[in-house]
């Protein structure tokens, strides 16, 4: 139940406690929980963005730029052929753990993530509504078969063996900073079914989220007493448009991350704070009340 309007956040109390966040949940128990980057790093992926909301490096490759050119491809599965393996093999830490056991509680019933590397499951969360897909598949754009991203590897490091023994730093969601002299080279996996172009399962910048993943998660956010913000810096509206409903259901928004987000001034607590021991924290407290 919400029987407060959201109060905005307080400029002179820029991170609120444990105290503060074990209360909200107490008072706002069923959340809508959305999930970023910043939840994943202490799983050694890298996050897109500083705590001042900037890109890190430069901004990822766009829809737009992947379909235009064979260049552009080249590069990104080059990229990816390094990058990959380091989401494949990262397991979920302490704040997925937490989450899973707040879902089994019965404070989180359907949790939302903009990520795409599947560590949520992977901890046992249950009806996760991945906004920007999955980076464990890989469609055809030209035959629509799935396939997983495993066996696209195995093709990837039989066909460009040159770049089997290259490391370069690893970058969000499976990327990598790979600058190499021979790109022209590199060999583009196909569909073994058409042959047609192959396209990560995943929602590319600059690409629209499927209609049926936004209208799962808005009625999520519905039969929600609360927001959580775990992880984000919210500069992408595909995630920031929740917090914009929530205010207009009259539904506060709480957050825990490390810098700033676009919704800080949505926002009726947060705390800037480490997401895997807040929310470690907050899972044993309730587990207590």
């Amino acid at each position: 139940m919400t029987d407060l309007q959201p109060a905005p956040l307080d400029p002179s109390n820029e991170s609120h406690s444990l105290d503060d966040l074990h209360r909200f949940v107490q008072r706002y128990p069923r959340l809508f929980v959305l999930t970023g980057a910043g939840i994943s790093t202490d799983s050694g992926i890298p996050g897109y963005r500083d705590d001042n909301g900037e890109w890190k490096r430069s901004p990822p490759i766009t829809l737009q730029e992947f379909l235009g050119t064979q260049a552009m491809r080249q590069r990104y599965w080059a990229r990816s052929m390094i990058g990959w393996p380091v989401v494949a093999h990262a397991q979920p830490n302490a704040a997925h753990t937490a989450l899973a056991r707040l879902q089994a509680a019965g404070h989180v019933p359907t949790l939302v993530t903009q990520n795409v590397d599947g560590l949520h499951q992977r901890a046992g969360s249950r009806e996760v509504i991945e906004l920007h897909g999955g980076i464990d598949g890989v469609t055809c754009l030209d035959c629509g078969m799935q396939h997983a991203r495993a066996s696209i590897q195995q093709t990837l490091e039989a066909d460009n063996p040159a770049l089997l023994n290259v490391t370069a730093e690893t970058a969000a969601d499976g990327d990598a900073h790979l600058e190499w002299h021979a790109l022209d080279t590199f060999r583009v996996p196909a569909c073994s079914n058409c042959g047609g172009l192959l396209k990560p399962a995943v929602v590319f910048f600059g690409e629209s989220v499927p209609r049926e993943r936004v209208e799962a998660a808005s009625h999520a956010l519905d039969a929600a007493d609360a927001v959580l913000v775990v992880g984000s810096s919210l500069m992408v509206y595909s995630g920031y448009r929740f917090c914009v409903w929530a205010q207009k259901q009259g539904k506060p928004i709480a957050a825990i991350n490390l810098g700033r987000t676009r919704a800080d001034p949505l926002l009726s607590l947060k705390l800037a704070a480490p997401c895997a021991e807040t929310l470690t924290a907050l899972a044993g407290r309730l587990a207590l009340d």
